[in-house]
């Protein structure tokens, strides 16, 4: 949490004049229904947003060391924190897996009221043993519980000789996110949304069974994805804690170039193939129980949120959009046999 807080700070300055959650719910890789609204949230209610995860990311995590009730607040906290990020955008299992650790800030007094209580009960047995645990004299440590110690004192020592570059990073005014030190990679560094993107650009994929790409008849249709923007009508997906990995990639190559991002022209050529194993990560295949295409292009679009109540909204639309030129260029899977054989890439052969 303090690594994602940092490079926040150090980061994009719409995170130092708060006005980062203007653009994130519009532009974060895969927005689910829930960001659909939020987007349109008054901006005292964005600021708030960008001051609290501010809170939350770089003084909370200090309440673990402050006693046993600012340690149950910080647990609380951070859970509240992670379900506000689950509800507000698919960013897979990540906010899931954060949960786990702040459930260690909450003792057997403050989850008792979970259990029932009463003579019998569960709560009550617990009780009755450690009071027997605590009126006997310690055991004698045996060979076993030796061994284990020590093993537990010199994963220990470990963990904390690891640390030392990953605390160094974050004390580091260029200091880096998502990077390992170590081989083992046991402990790491982390960060997230250093810099927030502006605009919402999408890679579109298209094909074309027409023989000639540039004929003004040409039938272009677009492949669908499971998650991300594409067809205006079709409402945002709510897929945490899964991840649409394809989907999640595909946010960052329209962002840059396909120069940039080789494997989207990897991607094309299966797509000239009918490649069966790479259609399964596409929600819509309009070549399906066809020939496959005779060209794939990449058309690059901006997409906004459509406004709730708006006309758009009213015909349907989630999202409008302007196409800003191509993404890359149409390509036969002739055209690519020596790009494959150059990078190595296994040449597809047409279903």
């Amino acid at each position: 949490m303090l690594g994602a807080g940092l490079i926040k700070i150090r980061g994009d300055r719409c995170w130092r004049d708060l006005t980062c959650m203007d653009f994130h719910y519009e532009t974060q890789p895969v927005p689910n229904p829930m960001a659909y609204f939020l987007h349109r949230s008054p901006w005292w209610v964005h600021r708030f947003e960008t001051l609290s995860n501010h809170f939350l990311e770089l003084v909370v995590p200090f309440f673990l060391f402050l006693g046993r009730r600012m340690c149950i607040l910080h647990g609380a906290l951070q859970i509240l924190f992670q379900v506000v990020l689950i509800v507000s955008g698919n960013l897979s299992f990540l906010n899931w897996l954060t949960i786990v650790p702040s459930i260690a800030c909450f003792d057997d007094a403050t989850l008792g009221f979970l259990f029932p209580s009463g003579p019998g009960s569960l709560k009550d047995r617990v009780l009755k043993m450690q009071k027997e645990e605590a009126r006997e004299a310690g055991p004698t440590p045996t060979y076993g519980c030796m061994v284990r110690q020590a093993a537990n004192l010199a994963l220990g020592v470990l963990v904390a000789w690891l640390s030392i570059p990953v605390v160094l990073n974050l004390l580091s005014p260029k200091q880096v996110m998502n990077s390992s030190f170590n081989p083992l990679r046991i402990v790491n560094t982390y960060g997230a949304f250093g810099s927030i993107t502006r605009e919402r650009t999408e890679v579109i994929l298209q094909g074309t069974a027409s023989p000639n790409a540039s004929a003004p008849d040409a039938v272009w249709e677009d492949y669908e994805f499971k998650c991300k923007p594409g067809d205006l009508r079709r409402r945002p997906c709510l897929i945490s804690p899964y991840h649409h990995r394809l989907d999640w990639l595909m946010w960052f190559a329209a962002f840059q170039t396909y120069e940039q991002h080789e494997w989207v022209i990897h991607l094309a050529g299966r797509l000239l193939a009918n490649d069966a194993e790479v259609l399964s990560l596409l929600a819509f295949n309009p070549f399906a129980d066809k020939a496959p295409p005779r060209w794939v292009r990449g058309e690059h679009y901006r997409y906004k949120f459509s406004r709730p109540g708006g006309l758009h909204a009213a015909d349907g639309k989630w999202w409008i959009r302007k196409r800003i030129g191509p993404y890359f260029p149409p390509l036969s899977l002739r055209n690519l046999k020596g790009y494959f054989r150059s990078r190595e890439w296994p040449y597809p052969a047409p279903d």
